[in-house]
């Protein structure tokens, strides 16, 4: 009997970036067994794509917000303050239902025993998520509209297409269950996903309304009644100790694991295999639609902040927000003063705004300073310990955590110089900014003119990476990391699915000079706000100097 450890890690991130858990829904227990790598030991980091950044996002409450508010609800009458234990579900290896007797008399190699194993992996979890799912609809969505806690416009909303995905997956199982020999082995699983993975196309209106629905779910659980159901679910058993986000969210973190999956299985499938022509012919098919997906989901969330932006004067408005598509990072900073800011990084255009909620009305993004095109945009790293503090002296504070990770952005364009310096909430969220304000300026520099679309990478939520789904990589490793900066991060670049256990680690930096410094037409300095943020001017010698926002 081989045995190895079969362990399922998810780490969580973005962009956009947070630090947040993305995972399907299913706990499982690790299990020792010397012979098969866990695919998430296999998979290097990589950058995110919308699909992604959009978990990583959301799962971290949709951004680098650091509001402080939690899905919390007072205990229910009668309940202990501890939720019960949660509930594993139990991971099998392929190994533990192979049938020796049934089997060949020839040994299995070990090639072929991880070839098993990694199909056996493919169709545990679509098993996994048809009953996550089904657990969706059957103890959140029916009882929710029965007992009018919610009307049935808003679960429509939040729910979004999940029903149609049900029959989706199970057909799937069912070509794989009947795919299976007496013994348990299966030969052939090539023809199944080149006849299946098209089908996934549908996962694209399901997607693309993640963000709208995650809004909205956050803003309903503000309502006493939905708090009070929802913690009630999560300290059921059935939930597994987990909220309604992670059930919602299960489909999309699927989804980017099929690339994953499908190279796992290729590359223990021996050279001439039947199955290695269908295969490679699958891997091609998944790239495709994942790449559609993440583009389309893209777009959608790019849309969806622009809708949400509100501009203090005509001025701010600028062509270069109306015509992005796409949207690589965004996230909350803070400025050298304290003051939280919501900074959103298009395709083409940098835009600084505080976040205004108003009660059970979703947040919007009033814009503080005019918005900075990445073509007149120049960056620069400041040194811990160098930040000018709160009105301190520089370097007063030494080297302590108010005057670590900051980055400065500043641009001249013909007129007064407009500097913002923001602190990011940890080093590896400072680093997410960076690469993905490096990669905009590398991608502003290839084209004559601002491009008129784009994609999206991921960093963690505060910075969030998305990792494409599939396997090209246009980039290469990052899945928003995830959870815990306050951010999204999206990245020039589509990788189509390879994503990795949930969590990006960090963006590949972008060539070329750090700092570039490029000199513009026309005053774009401007302010709809008389707080003090701190700017940084230039004195007419071209030296650096200190001075307030009036």
């Amino acid at each position: 009997t081989h045995t190895h450890t079969h362990t399922h890690t998810h780490t969580h991130t973005h962009t956009h970036t947070h630090t947040h858990t993305t995972s399907e829904p299913s706990t499982k227990r690790s299990k020792t067994v010397s012979r098969v790598t866990s695919l998430a030991n296999l998979l290097p980091p990589v950058k995110t794509a919308p699909l992604k950044r959009i978990g990583q996002t959301l799962q971290r409450s949709i951004s680098f917000r650091n509001d402080g508010r939690t899905e919390r609800a007072a205990a229910p009458p009668g309940s202990t303050a501890t939720a019960p234990a949660a509930k594993r579900r139990d991971s099998k290896l392929w190994s533990e239902t192979f049938d020796v007797r049934l089997g060949a008399t020839q040994p299995l190699s070990p090639k072929e025993i991880k070839r098993q194993e990694a199909i056996f992996e493919l169709a545990q979890g679509e098993q996994d998520l048809v009953e996550d799912l089904k657990l969706a609809k059957k103890a959140y969505h029916d009882p929710m509209l029965k007992l009018s806690i919610m009307t049935e416009q808003e679960l429509n909303q939040i729910f979004g297409t999940l029903d149609s995905l049900i029959p989706l997956h199970e057909a799937l199982l069912s070509c794989l269950r009947d795919a299976r020999k007496p013994d348990g082995s299966t030969e052939h699983v090539g023809h199944i996903l080149t006849d299946w993975l098209p089908r996934l196309s549908s996962y694209t209106p399901y997607c693309s309304n993640q963000v709208k629905a995650k809004a909205l779910l956050d803003q309903k659980q503000q309502d006493g009644r939905v708090q009070d159901f929802l913690q009630r679910c999560r300290q059921s058993p059935f939930s597994r100790k987990l909220g309604l986000w992670n059930f919602l969210d299960s489909p999309r973190s699927r989804l980017v694991k099929y690339p994953l999956l499908l190279r796992e299985i290729l590359k223990h499938t021996p050279g001439g295999h039947p199955d290695q022509r269908h295969l490679e012919e699958a891997m091609l098919v998944v790239q495709s639609v994942v790449a559609d997906i993440n583009r389309r989901t893209g777009e959608s969330e790019c849309q969806y902040y622009k809708d949400r932006l509100s501009y203090a004067e005509d001025g701010q408005r600028d062509a270069l927000i109306d015509r992005s598509r796409t949207l690589s990072c965004h996230g909350e900073l803070k400025n050298n003063r304290g003051l939280k800011l919501h900074v959103f990084l298009f395709q083409d255009v940098l835009v600084i705004t505080r976040s205004v909620s108003l009660s059970e009305q979703p947040a919007t993004y009033q814009l503080c300073r005019q918005p900075i095109p990445i073509r007149q945009l120049d960056l620069e790293d400041v040194s811990d310990g160098e930040m000018r503090v709160g009105g301190s002296i520089r370097g007063a504070f030494g080297n302590n955590e108010r005057t670590k990770n900051f980055f400065r952005v500043s641009s001249r364009s013909g007129g007064p110089l407009q500097s913002h310096c923001f602190q990011a909430s940890d080093a590896f969220n400072k680093q997410q900014w960076i690469n993905c304000i490096r990669q905009a300026k590398d991608a502003a520099a290839l084209t004559g003119e601002p491009p008129q679309t784009g994609r999206c990478l991921e960093t963690r939520l505060g910075g969030q990476m998305r990792p494409s789904l599939g396997g090209t990589a246009a980039s290469s490793p990052g899945d928003s990391g995830n959870e815990d900066g306050h951010g999204t991060w999206g990245a020039t670049g589509t990788w189509l699915g390879s994503e990795g256990k949930e969590g990006p680690r960090g963006g590949e930096e972008a060539a070329g000079r750090f700092v570039s410094r490029r000199e513009g037409d026309g005053d774009r300095f401007g302010c709809g706000w008389r707080d003090r943020f701190g700017i940084r001017r230039r004195n007419g010698d071209g030296r650096r100097d200190e001075a307030d926002d009036r």
